[in-house]
C-alpha cells in the first residue's frame, strides 16, 4: 500500500510540474502576453523601467526557473500586477468560497446521482429508468449559465425564497442559515451539470454486476431484491462510481467559474476572470497552480478510496 501510495504522489508532484510549464510558457509567449504591458509610446528608459519591474528583460526560461524556485522554496506565486499584493494571499481569500461551493456541489452530485442511478437500475427499462434518463439529459444538455438564469428568475426574482447572489451579508456576521440559503442555488446549479455522469456509471455499474454468478445465487436462495443490492452489489459497483467522481472535479472548477460569475459568487473563478481581465498574469499562474494542486490531490483520495474498495486496483 506505500508503494502504491508513493507512486500515486510521484505522478501528482510530475503532473504539476507539467501543469506549470505549459501555464508559464504559454502565457508568456502568447500574443497579448506579459510582453503587452509595456506601453511601446513611452521613452526607452520608461520601457526598460517597466520591463525590469515585471522581470520582463530577461529570457523566458529564466523567468519561469525564477517563478519556480520561488513556489518551491518559498511558497512564493509573485505579486499581483493590478492589486499589488501577493498572489497567494490573494487564493487564501477566496480558496474557502470556492471549496464550500465546489464541496457542496459535489456532495449533492454524489447523494442524487447515486440515489437515481440506483432507481434507474431496479427499474431497468421501465418508466424510472426512463424518467432518470430524461433528467439526465437535461443535466447534460443545458449550459450552466442559462439555467443559473432561470434559476435566480425562478427561485429568487418571482418566488423569493432565496438569494439572487453573493456568498452573505458583506461586513456582517452570517449565520449558518444564511450560508445554506446563498449556496443553495449555486451549489443545486452546478450540482444538476455534474449528475447525469454520476447516475449513468452508477446504472451502468450495477446492471454489470447484478449479472454476475453470485448475484444470481443470491437471488435463487430467496433473498430480496433490496438484499441482493445493497449487499452483494453496490460495493462491486462502487469502483467505477468512485472513480467518475474524481473525474468531475475538473468540471467541478470550470463549471465553477461561469457559476460564480452568473451568481456574484467572490471565488477562484471570478478571480481568475478578474484576473485574465485585467492581464494580471501571476494571479493566473496561481489560479491555475492551485486548481490543479486541488484536482490532484481528489483523484489521489479517490485513488486510495477505489483501492480500498477493491484490492486487487492496488495488487495490480
Amino acid at each position: 500500500m506505500t508503494v502504491y501510495i508513493a507512486r500515486r504522489l510521484l505522478q501528482g508532484v510530475f503532473v504539476l510540474f507539467l501543469v506549470s510549464v505549459l501555464t508559464f510558457f504559454l502565457i508568456h509567449l502568447a500574443p497579448g502576453g506579459p510582453s503587452s504591458l509595456v506601453d511601446f509610446t513611452s521613452t526607452a528608459a520608461e520601457r526598460d523601467a517597466r520591463l525590469a519591474r515585471f522581470d520582463l528583460d530577461r529570457p523566458v526560461h529564466e523567468r519561469y526557473l525564477t517563478w519556480l524556485g520561488g513556489v518551491v522554496l518559498r511558497g512564493d506565486l509573485g505579486t499581483s500586477i493590478n492589486q499589488g499584493l501577493p498572489v497567494v494571499s490573494l487564493l487564501r481569500q477566496r480558496l474557502g468560497t470556492t471549496l464550500r461551493l465546489a464541496g457542496a456541489a459535489l456532495l449533492l452530485a454524489s447523494v442524487f446521482g447515486v440515489a437515481l442511478g440506483v432507481i434507474a437500475a431496479m427499474g431497468r427499462n421501465g418508466w424510472p429508468d426512463h424518467l432518470v434518463s430524461t433528467v439526465s439529459t437535461l443535466g447534460m444538455s443545458v449550459p450552466n449559465f442559462w439555467l443559473g438564469i432561470v434559476a435566480i428568475i425562478v427561485f429568487a426574482v418571482q418566488l423569493g425564497w432565496l438569494p439572487a447572489s453573493g456568498a452573505g451579508p458583506i461586513g456582517q456576521t452570517v449565520s449558518l442559515t444564511d450560508r445554506l440559503r446563498h449556496l443553495a442555488l449555486p451549489a443545486g446549479v452546478l450540482a444538476f451539470s455534474l449528475m447525469p455522469n454520476v447516475v449513468r456509471v452508477t446504472r451502468a455499474a450495477l446492471l454489470e454486476v447484478a449479472a454476475a454468478d453470485y448475484v444470481r445465487t443470491a437471488r435463487a436462495k430467496g433473498l430480496m431484491e433490496r438484499s441482493v443490492l445493497l449487499k452483494h452489489t453496490m460495493r462491486n459497483a462502487l469502483v467505477p462510481v468512485v472513480a467518475v467522481l474524481g473525474l468531475i472535479t475538473t468540471v467541478l472548477f470550470s463549471g465553477s467559474v461561469v457559476i460564480e460569475s452568473v451568481f456574484g459568487w467572490a471565488g477562484l473563478g471570478r478571480l481568475a476572470i478578474e484576473a485574465a481581465n485585467g492581464r494580471d498574469y501571476p494571479v493566473i499562474l496561481g489560479v491555475t497552480l492551485l486548481a490543479g494542486t486541488v484536482v490532484v490531490s481528489v483523484n489521489l483520495i479517490v485513488d486510495l478510496l477505489y483501492a480500498a474498495v477493491d484490492p486487487r486496483i492496488r495488487h495490480g
